[in-house]
C-alpha cells in the first residue's frame, strides 16, 4: 500500500505506474481515493469543531449549575445532545470514507523501481546474467519423476490415492537428499549472519491481507474452515507478520532471518497442478530469507539476497541465471523482483527455482511496521527471497548430476548431510 500523501500530491505518477503495469482498469481508483480523501478531511475538521464546541459547552454547564442557573444549564444540555447526535452521524461518515479509501488503496499497486523493464507478462522478463556453463550430456536424461522412481525415491501413485494430485511421497535416499538440501541451506544462511527461525505454519487473515495482494491470496491460500486461519504459502508470510504493529529500535536493525516451513498452495489459475512430477504441487518445503531494514538500505539488501541464491546453487554445481521480472509480471506489493532460474539439461532451458523481491514500505504500511526515529516514526522496508525449495531444487540437482548408468552424484557440499554417501544408485528398472 502506497502513502496516501504521495498519491494526493502525485496522482499522475501513480496513474502512470498503473499504466506501466498494464492495469488500466485501476486508473479510476486514483481519482476516487482523492475524492473520498477530500470528504474525509472535511468530515474530520467538522468532527474536531463539534468536539471543541461540545467541550466548551460542557464546561459552561458546570459553571451554570454551580451558580444555580439550572434552566440555562438545561438549555445548553439540549444543545450538547444535538451536537452528540450530529457528531455520531459525522463519525459514521468518517468511518465510511476511511473504509472506501482503504479498499481502493489496498489494490493500487506499489510504485515500481525505475529499472523494472516494461512488459505485459512473464514472456517479457529480461535475462540479466548467467552463472556457470549450461551442459547437455551426450546421453538422454529422463523426466525427473522417472529418475526418482528408478532411484526408489518417490511414490506419486500412493499420494494420489491418499490426497489426490499435487502431493507425493519421498522415500529412502531421495527423502534424505531432500532434507540434506534444507539442512545445508539452513547452515549456509546462518553462516551469512541470518538468524534461523521456524515460524507458525498458519496465520490470521489480517496477516494475509498485510503481506500479499487479494489476487495472490485467492490463487494461493488455503483457509481453515470455521476459523480465522490460513495455511501459509511461504514462510515469508508469518516471518513478516512477526513484526506486525511493532515500533522497531534502529539499533536492532536490520532483522535478517532465515526460516524453514512446509508451504501449501492451491495453485489456482493459468498454470494449475501438473499431472506428472513435482514442479508445481500443493505441498512442499522451503528455506526462505527475509529482511526488515532501514529504507535507505533495502536496495543493497536486494542485491545481496538474490546473490545468495545464486551462490548456494553454484556451490552444488548447478548453472543458474538471474531474470528481471517485467512490470506486468510484478505482484502489486513489489517494487522490484527477480527470479533465479536453474538449468535443465533435459529441457535445454532454464526454469524458476527462486524469487527475490523488495516491497519497499508496502507491507510495512499494511502491517504497521515502523522504526522509531529521532524526528518521528517511519515505515520500515521489507524484502524476501527463496533460499531453496527442494522439490524444484531436486529436479535441478538430479538432472545436472544424472549419470549415464542412472545414478545421481551427490554434490560434495551435501555429503556430510548424507552420511558421506557419494551417489544414489537405481533400485528399480
Amino acid at each position: 500500500m502506497i502513502d496516501i500523501k504521495f498519491l494526493r500530491e502525485n496522482p499522475d505518477i501513480v496513474k502512470e505506474n498503473i499504466k506501466k503495469k498494464f492495469q488500466d482498469k485501476k486508473l479510476p481508483l486514483v481519482d476516487e481515493v482523492i475524492e473520498f480523501d477530500k470528504k474525509l478531511r472535511v468530515a474530520t475538521v467538522k468532527g474536531d469543531e463539534l468536539r471543541n464546541k461540545r467541550n466548551t459547552l460542557s464546561t459552561e454547564i458546570g459553571s451554570l449549575m454551580k451558580n444555580g442557573q439550572k434552566d440555562e444549564a438545561e438549555k445548553i444540555k439540549a444543545e450538547v445532545k444535538k451536537i452528540n447526535e450530529e457528531l455520531e452521524e459525522n463519525e459514521k461518515l468518517e468511518a465510511e470514507y476511511s473504509k472506501e479509501i482503504k479498499n481502493r488503496m489496498m489494490i493500487i499497486p506499489n510504485i515500481m523501481h525505475p529499472s523494472v523493464p516494461l512488459g505485459e507478462d512473464d514472456s517479457k522478463n529480461v535475462e540479466v546474467q548467467k552463472f556457470g556453463d549450461p551442459v547437455v550430456p551426450d546421453y538422454e536424461i529422463p523426466f525427473h519423476e522417472d529418475i526418482l522412481e528408478r532411484l526408489g525415491g518417490i511414490d506419486m501413485e500412493a499420494a494420489r490415492r491418499v490426497a489426490g494430485n499435487g502431493f507425493y511421497y519421498l522415500v529412502g535416499d531421495v527423502a534424505r537428499l531432500h532434507e540434506a538440501v534444507l539442512a545445508y541451506a539452513r547452515d549456509f544462511m546462518i553462516n551469512k549472519g541470518f538468524t534461523y527461525c521456524i515460524p507458525p505454519f498458519m496465520i490470521h487473515s489480517d496477516i494475509v491481507n498485510g503481506v500479499m495482494s487479494f489476487e495472490e491470496m485467492d490463487a494461493m491460500m488455503y483457509k481453515i474452515e470455521g476459523e480465522d486461519l490460513y495455511l501459509i504459502g511461504t514462510s515469508e508470510h508469518s516471518m513478516i507478520g512477526k513484526f506486525k504493529g511493532q515500533i522497531l529500535d534502529k539499533a536492532n536493525l536490520p532483522y535478517n532471518m532465515t526460516s524453514y516451513s512446509p508451504c501449501f498452495r492451491k495453485e489456482k489459475g493459468a498454470h494449475g497442478i501438473e499431472e506428472r512430477g513435482i514442479y508445481r504441487i500443493h505441498q512442499f518445503e522451503k528455506q526462505e530469507m527475509i529482511v526488515v531494514c532501514e529504507p535507505d538500505e533495502s536496495w543493497d539488501w536486494y542485491e545481496k539476497l538474490w546473490s545468495y541464491t545464486v551462490e548456494i546453487f553454484r556451490s552444488m554445481d548447478i548453472p543458474v541465471r538471474q531474470l528481471e521480472c517485467c512490470s506486468g509480471d510484478l505482484a502489486d506489493l513489489k517494487a522490484k523482483s527477480c527470479d533465479v532460474e536453474a538449468w535443465s539439461p533435459r529441457q535445454k532451458k532454464y526454469f524458476e527455482v527462486g524469487s527475490c523481491s523488495n516491497l519497499t514500505d508496502a507491507q510495512a504500511r499494511r502491517l504497521g511496521i515502523r522504526i522509531k526515529g529521532e524526528n518521528g516514526n517511519y515505515y520500515a522496508h521489507t524484502l524476501n527471497n527463496t533460499v531453496v525449495a527442494p522439490p524444484r531444487m531436486l529436479i535441478a540437482l538430479i538432472e545436472n548430476h544424472y549419470n549415464e548408468d542412472g545414478s545421481v552424484t551427490i554434490p560434495e557440499v551435501l555429503r556430510p548431510y548424507m552420511g558421506g554417501l557419494e551417489k544414489i544408485t537405481p533400485k528399480n528398472k
